[in-house]
């Protein structure tokens, strides 16, 4: 499909390809990674589509403006007949051809318009390709953090089932309390309801990631874990740095200054309509005449003309005057809108990159705690056995692992979402696509 090529032709990563991507009714039953799961979005997704489309349009009408620098020339034809005696044919032929000479610099004006309008739709078709490719990656993640959940509820639901079979022997054993096996049942009901609440959470997330697919939400797909390496070049660079990055590659900060520049040219143009134009003129007209009776003959008078005429508006009831007004108050509205860009860029790559390194640290404690937290399990359902812990205390050591777990693979997947948001943040989320790989 012609309206993602473009974007992975500066993304050269190794994925597989989807050939009937766009007429795909079920997702492949196979494992897919990241970037097939992109490259499968990009081609099916309606608003990357329309924003292509959006694109094509621009570009058209700025070809069309190339028409300013060439003659213009038409045609005319007729034939008239009079009802008289003698039932005259008339028939006429007129070619015309005029070329703007002098302007004062409108049509290069009108011209650099559309270029700048143009730049600023393609700035935002790449800006709504990063959005779309963030989204996917949020849900990616999303994802594999719920199949995470999934994990590590059905493996507190073991260790429930464990917990639930000791307190059964040691019961009968008489060796506890009846009140141990209701505390075991206890949290193995809980453990059962965790699970089917971490199976609901992932169907729901799958949907939402078929969905943006433009698939079905009751598909199956299966994706792929993302074993990433953190501690790349950009990953230490300094937030003045991420900053200028940001003014040289974000697509919206770009489209701004485009729409500025476009603003500014129609100003002028507005201006400029108010001053002379000289152009060159020039035509041929053939007329022939038949005339009737018995005298019956062609008549045919051939003449040509050229000349130079030059127009200026003396009065268009203030049109022209209104109309620079009003194209100068848009310039000035489109270089506060500018700066109000820039200001939010900026704000935006330092909170981006504020949060990733908040997610780096909230990861190494949550893999601290993970430790511990299977450590004290460990220990405290020993003592159990032995006699030397109560059902609450292992009770205890098994909900706090629970969460040691869920806290584990939210702060895992969290960090990479952070990670992209920063390359998001800066305009240039194909590399930090390619450091995910």
């Amino acid at each position: 499909m012609k309206y993602y090529v473009c974007f992975f032709a500066v993304f050269p990563l190794t994925a597989i390809a989807f050939d009937d991507c766009a007429t795909m009714r079920h997702i492949p039953d196979y494992e897919i990674g990241l970037v097939e799961v992109i490259d499968l979005g990009l081609c099916r997704n309606p608003r990357t589509a329309a924003a292509y489309a959006s694109l094509q349009s621009a570009r058209f009408t700025k070809n069309a403006s190339h028409s300013y620098y060439l003659p213009s020339v038409s045609g005319k034809m007729g034939a008239n007949r009079s009802h008289t005696e003698h039932d005259d044919w008339d028939y006429t032929a007129s070619l015309s051809a005029s070329y703007l000479v002098f302007d004062f610099g409108k049509r290069e004006s009108d011209f650099a318009q559309s270029l700048a309008t143009y730049r600023a739709t393609g700035f935002d078709y790449d800006e709504t390709i990063q959005n779309y490719v963030y989204s996917v990656v949020g849900y990616y993640y999303a994802l594999l953090n719920a199949d995470a959940d999934v994990v590590a509820a059905e493996a507190a639901l073991t260790v429930a089932k464990t917990a639930k079979e000791t307190a059964d022997k040691k019961y009968k054993a008489g060796v506890v309390a009846r009140a141990d096996v209701y505390k075991a049942d206890t949290t193995l009901a809980s453990s059962q309801l965790e699970l089917e609440r971490a199976k609901n959470n992932r169907e729901i997330i799958k949907g939402t990631l078929l969905n943006t697919l433009s698939f079905p939400a009751d598909e199956h797909i299966k994706i792929k874990d993302m074993p990433v390496t953190f501690g790349s070049d950009a990953e230490s660079d300094n937030i003045d740095k991420l900053i200028n990055i940001a003014k040289e590659k974000r697509p919206d900060l770009l489209k701004a200054k485009s729409q500025t520049n476009a603003a500014w040219h129609r100003r002028n143009s507005a201006f400029l309509k108010n001053l002379p134009s000289i152009s060159v003129t020039g035509g041929v007209d053939i007329d022939d005449k038949t005339m009737g009776g018995m005298f019956e003959h062609m008549s045919t008078k051939i003449h040509g003309t050229i000349g130079v005429s030059a127009s200026m508006p003396i009065f268009t009831g203030f049109l022209n005057y209104y109309n620079a007004r009003s194209a100068n108050a848009d310039y000035e509205s489109m270089k506060y809108n500018e700066q109000d860009t820039e200001n939010n860029a900026v704000m935006d790559v330092f909170t981006a990159y504020q949060n990733y390194k908040t997610a780096k640290t909230v990861l190494k404690q949550s893999e601290t705690l993970l430790k511990s937290a299977k450590e004290s399990e460990r220990v405290t359902s020993g003592m159990y056995k032995v006699g030397r812990a109560t059902m609450l205390d292992w009770q205890t050591a098994q909900s706090e692992l629970v969460n040691a777990r869920k806290q584990n693979n939210s702060a895992k997947y969290d960090l990479f979402i952070k990670r992209a948001a920063v390359a998001l943040a800066i305009g240039d989320i194909q590399n930090g696509l390619k450091e995910n790989k």
